[in-house]
């Protein structure tokens, strides 16, 4: 009986001697900007699992952890901010199916391209409360379609408020104006419309958990004109050469607004040290694809420009590319004093370059060593896991 009280005894100490070296022991130290763990959010909600842009999908992603969840914004007929990636509908909802909506297919010209669709702008909130989300990637799980309604963005701001008194966190909201020229040139005033709906949250200044971002520059220069909240300048391309360089060919190598103004600066100016510099004067961050990062290259044996089946299976996707050196952008965005999100990072195998050997974490860790301030995310658990 009293070996066994010492047994139980001496075990105790142990315990409590481990348990105060764990609370010695020295936090992760992180080469983020802030010197903080890098941020996970919920890019679309959590697309991985549900819908892009539904409450579900955005409350999914805060009780898995996110630091942040992502509306991209649109306008309705009647001036209302609502969660979609596009203005077109198809994509993510089931208005095809709806044939009281049949003549509201229309042609409409966006970033220089004609494209055939269902536009938000051509319907009332009302009439857009009707329709309900769909995942819009065919190899995602299809069993949450026509369920889902589409949120306002005030909604989606009271859901974020909600949830982070539920959870005794703050979470931040991460809004992006899409294609404000197209907005703007139909009399819908999108960046108007997102000031004022800051203002009517309390969330119009610095201080808030609010990120504003735009592929466009001169709506978040304008932004910046008004108001103190923390911007962000996303940087995009048509897609990745096989050196690893980054093809700037239209619509995605400019911000539109450039192009209608006959500014010849692509992305890979913006990515510059000149460029960074004149994001500086209006931004507090910059939002690059991976690739800007991260580069990667394929195998081309037979010399056709393409890519070979580098893994046999009869298909070509990110497993048959292998990623090359990284670049400096975050040390060079950091000197300047400017965080990094980059996107978008996601859990299916065929979207993971063959380096990673089909597990996500492994590229999230690849980023978060390099400085990575921020993921978007499709599926923030793994971004949670990874740190």
């Amino acid at each position: 009986m009293k070996k066994s009280l010492f047994i139980l005894s001496t075990g105790l100490l142990l315990l409590s001697a481990c348990k105060k070296d764990e609370d010695n022991a020295p936090s992760k130290t992180w080469n983020t900007l802030s010197g903080k763990e890098p941020l996970a959010i919920g890019h679309r909600g959590y697309p991985g699992r549900l819908p892009d842009h539904t409450l579900e999908g955005y409350s999914q992603a805060i009780d898995d952890g996110a630091d942040a969840v992502e509306p991209d914004l649109v306008l309705t007929k009647d001036s209302i901010l609502v969660a979609r990636h596009e203005p077109m509908l198809s994509g993510t909802t089931n208005v095809a199916d709806h044939p009281e909506f049949a003549t509201k297919k229309t042609k409409k010209m966006l970033d220089g391209d004609e494209i055939e669709d269902w536009f938000a702008c051509d319907f009332t909130l009302a009439e857009l409360k009707t329709l309900k989300a769909k995942q819009p990637l065919a190899e995602r799980n299809q069993a949450f379609n026509g369920l889902y309604s589409i949120p306002t963005f005030e909604e989606v701001i009271a859901l974020v408020k909600q949830k982070s008194i539920e959870k005794g966190r703050t979470v931040a909201i991460y809004p992006e104006t899409k294609h404000p020229t197209f907005h703007e040139n139909l009399k819908l005033h999108i960046s108007d419309k997102l000031l004022a709906a800051l203002d009517k949250a309390g969330w119009n200044s610095k201080e808030a958990p609010v990120y504003v971002q735009s592929f466009e520059v001169s709506n978040l220069k304008y932004i910046r004109s008004k108001s103190t909240v923390k911007i962000v300048q996303l940087f995009d391309a048509y897609d990745v050469k096989k050196d690893g360089t980054l093809d700037m060919t239209a619509p995605n190598g400019q911000p539109y607004d450039f192009v209608k103004a006959g500014d010849s600066r692509t992305y890979n100016d913006l990515a510059t040290d000149a460029g960074l510099d004149f994001v500086k004067t209006y931004a507090n961050g910059i939002g690059p694809w991976k690739p800007y990062i991260i580069p990667y290259t394929y195998t081309d044996a037979n010399g056709d420009n393409t890519p070979d089946d580098m893994n046999a299976d009869g298909k070509i996707d990110m497993r048959d590319y292998k990623k090359l050196p990284s670049t400096d952008l975050i040390a060079r965005a950091h000197k300047r004093g400017l965080f990094v999100h980059g996107y978008t990072f996601r859990n299916e195998k065929g979207r993971l370059l063959s380096d990673y050997k089909e597990n996500p974490i492994a590229e999230y860790k690849d980023f978060y060593e390099l400085g990575i301030d921020g993921v978007f995310s499709d599926s923030v658990a793994t971004a949670i896991k990874a740190r």
